[in-house]
């Protein structure tokens, strides 16, 4: 199918290595101009490499997005975008009696206010062209909450109200904006958590990774490649009447109906 995004243009946060990589090659294999970030330089440039050698169209901002700087920088890179993917690594696991206030102002700045502000800076130019995809990536924890990823889920939470909200004004000009909820998905970031919850147990990692497994309803992780196929969906023109809504890609382990 062709998703008639060839030669659209696009910025992916967080996508030198993981489910970020992922969407970005995603994609690129759909001939989108991409323009990748991460905030280790030795990693950004070997996935920028590798992305050259496949002929992708491909350029790169390091920094953290947290700054206003990198956040120009990308808007530099890659002015008037039509996809945004904003995605971020999410905080550790934790204890709530233990979370200072700055635990919690530092969920908020890295998992809501970055990928806000971002929003406002490419909505204007989607407008003028009357066509944008907006994609932010958060987490299932926003619909079926653990106390041990708290931080995580109570900076997610408001980004998906925001989303909601700016999907219904900005319908009209062809501008969908979306949530994307993957769960256990095969990555570097679902290793350190299972590790956590390992140690919490003290069991060995395979132990934990088993326990994980079994407890899901497809009983194996997902796939990186299972998150970036229905993102690029979201991304084309077929998705255009698709617009505020929060998609589970979580082998079925969601308890909720909605």
């Amino acid at each position: 199918m062709d998703l008639g995004i060839k030669g659209k243009k696009a910025i992916i946060c967080a996508s030198s290595r993981g489910l970020g990589k992922g969407i970005a090659e995603q994609l690129a294999k759909e001939g989108v101009e991409i323009t990748i970030n991460g905030t280790n330089e030795e990693h950004l440039e070997k996935t920028k490499a590798e992305f050259t050698d496949k002929n992708y169209k491909v350029s790169a901002v390091l920094g953290v997005m947290e700054d206003a700087s990198t956040r120009e920088a990308l808007i530099n890179a890659c002015p008037n975008p039509d996809i945004l993917i904003n995605n971020s690594g999410g905080p550790a696991p934790g204890k709530f009696f233990e979370w200072t206030e700055d635990d919690f102002l530092g969920a908020i700045k890295s998992n809501f206010t970055q990928s806000a502000l971002l929003m406002q800076s490419v909505i204007p130019g989607m407008q003028k062209n009357k066509f944008g995809r907006i994609i932010n990536m958060t987490s299932a924890m926003v619909k079926n909450p653990h106390l041990m990823m708290g931080l995580s889920t109570s900076a997610r939470t408001g980004l998906h109200g925001l989303s909601k909200a700016l999907s219904k004004e900005f319908a009209k000009d062809n501008i969908t904006i979306n949530c994307i909820l993957p769960e256990r998905i095969a990555t570097d970031r679902q290793v350190r958590i299972i590790g956590y919850q390992a140690k919490l147990a003290d069991i060995t990692y395979e132990e934990a990774l088993k326990l994980v497994e079994d407890g899901l309803p497809a009983k194996r992780m997902g796939k990186v490649e299972e998150v970036s196929g229905i993102c690029t969906f979201l991304c084309s023109q077929q998705a255009a009447f698709i617009t505020g809504q929060s998609i589970s890609v979580d082998g079925g382990s969601s308890e909720y109906l909605l």
